[in-house]
């Protein structure tokens, strides 16, 4: 009897039964447009209807998609050549050439969204709307990922099931995850892919130099750690359900075409969410505000709290980078570090904090209470309201915000190093074993020698009780927190030659 070959997928239907919890994702879609050569379009929402309850309180889907004309499409010449295939690299290396991180890290967010002005962006855009830029220019963004690099990744590296590689399938309305256990093996993700899954790849600044390079720079423009993922759909299908993220999403597309439907946020409690969603069905999200087609070349970006879906056309398969940032980086996420700490600070220091509750306050407070007509309710709320007007006098903001710093620095990519960064610092030093000994060892350091951080935002003073440390980033693990933060306690006696030796990139 002939022996049939099973697929990768059909096996894993085979033997698992129950689906793992599906992840979320950055999801993609788009919308064909006539093409002019040389110019970029850019669409972005006339208006963002702010999202509404009724008057009961129950959450409704917004009518936002009653609006006409919501979009509006500007016409920008871009510079010729800007993003010729092989100048990503010239790119790249003409950065290097800037001193200033800053700068530099403000130069690339540019490159990332030319040609809308960055000013303009944040502005107008940042956290309230979506936007379109359509190129007409395939080229642009590549050479910082493709579908060969994704192969050789999974040939030469350890992949990772679930760590660091998904495999898809949204069909029906059904979404599912069909992780096996194990390496993602080429033989078999790639039977996954032509049975069609989508894969995602959780991390690729792991395996892919270009990428650690462009989102080490990126985190020191956007104060907050930059992360990506990388998503390859087969023609024809979709790879995730309808969903919303806790991130800013910046979906970059480097190879063929996906559709994109956006909607806006369905009521004021999703607005800028502080986690991602479930999966929606359709008829939860009511129709989209754009609709849009996303080529080689092209970027949508959306905030946190914008539901979409994307699908692949079926005549050719669609890669992209989703270049994401701002996870827990509100006002809210800071208030949660100052607020306790004032309230510690506050019990110590002043004793109406500390005077004791009224003896009967539970027979008129609470929820059981919450109706009733008592003047000692508003003498309580009272109290309370005059607590936390004095509990802001408390507060240690510098200290919450040096907590917050600690928090991102450990989130942070280690900086890829330029050639005169490295040559510059401990790293680059000359030091080395040749004819039976050790050459050039100990620090060229004098009084007279310049002294500098190689970036603005790789290491940060803060003070710890009576403790000042020096947190640095350098020592940081491509992957996420697999190394703990790293630190140094500063004395003031240390000379700089004892910094050099002790934090590498100095």
């Amino acid at each position: 009897m002939e022996r049939k070959h099973m697929s990768a997928l059909a096996l894993y239907q085979t033997l698992s039964s129950d689906s793992p919890p599906p992840k979320k994702a950055s999801l993609l879609v788009s919308h064909k447009k006539k093409r002019k050569n040389g110019v970029s379009k850019i669409s972005t929402l006339k208006t963002q209807s702010k999202p509404n309850k009724k008057k009961t309180g129950k959450k409704v889907i917004k009518s936002a998609q009653k609006e006409e004309s919501l979009m509006e499409t500007t016409e920008m010449q871009e510079d010729p050549g800007s993003g010729d295939a092989e100048d990503l690299h010239v790119f790249l290396s003409g950065l290097a050439e800037v001193n200033n991180s800053r700068e530099r890290a403000s130069r690339l967010f540019q490159w990332l969204i030319s040609p809308v002005p960055a000013k303009s962006f944040f502005r107008e855009t940042w956290e309230k709307k979506p936007v379109y830029v359509k190129r007409n220019n395939p080229n642009y963004y590549k050479g910082l990922f493709s579908t060969a690099e994704f192969d050789r990744i999974l040939r030469q590296e350890d992949v990772q099931y679930g760590v660091n590689l998904d495999v898809t399938s949204y069909t029906d309305g059904t979404r599912k995850t069909h992780n096996p256990p194990g390496r993602a093996l080429p033989f078999t993700v790639w039977d996954f892919y032509e049975n069609g899954c989508s894969l995602r790849m959780l991390n690729p600044q792991a395996f892919s130099s270009t990428v650690w390079n462009v989102l080490s720079i990126l985190q020191e423009h956007f104060g907050s750690m930059a992360g990506a993922n990388i998503y390859l759909t087969p023609p024809g299908t979709q790879g995730f359900a309808p969903h919303y993220d806790d991130i800013e999403a910046f979906v970059v597309q480097l190879e063929g075409k996906k559709h994109w439907r956006v909607y806006n946020p369905r009521t004021a409690d999703e607005v800028l969410p502080v986690f991602s969603s479930p999966n929606f069905d359709q008829a939860e999200i009511g129709k989209p505000i754009m609709e849009v087609l996303l080529e080689a070349g092209d970027l949508l970006y959306f905030p946190r709290g914008f539901i979409h879906q994307g699908e692949c056309l079926p005549d050719t398969h669609s890669l992209h980078i989703t270049i994401s940032s701002y996870q827990k980086n509100s006002w809210g996420d800071l208030l949660q570090k100052v607020v306790p700490a004032a309230m510690e600070i506050a019990m110590e220091e002043d004793v109406e904090f500390r005077r004791g509750l009224p003896l009967d306050y539970l027979t008129y407070m609470g929820v059981q209470n919450s109706d009733k007509d008592d003047p000692r309710r508003k003498k309580f709320f009272s109290q309370i309201e005059c607590l936390m007007t004095k509990l802001a006098n408390y507060a240690p903001v510098d200290a919450a915000v040096d907590q917050k710093a600690r928090d991102f620095l450990h989130d942070c990519l280690p900086p890829l190093l330029t050639s005169e960064e490295l040559a510059s610092s401990v790293k680059g030093a000359p030091t080395r074993w040749e004819q039976g000994r050790a050459t050039d060892v100990g620090s060229q350091i004098t009084t007279q020698t310049r002294v500098r951080l190689l970036r603005a935002g790789f290491a940060r003073l803060c003070s710890d009780g009576e403790e000042v440390q020096l947190y640095y980033t350098t020592d940081n693990s491509r992957v996420f927190h697999k190394e703990e933060l790293k630190s140094l306690e500063i004395k003031t006696e240390m000379p700089w030659s004892f910094l050099s030796r002790h934090i590498p990139n100095f």
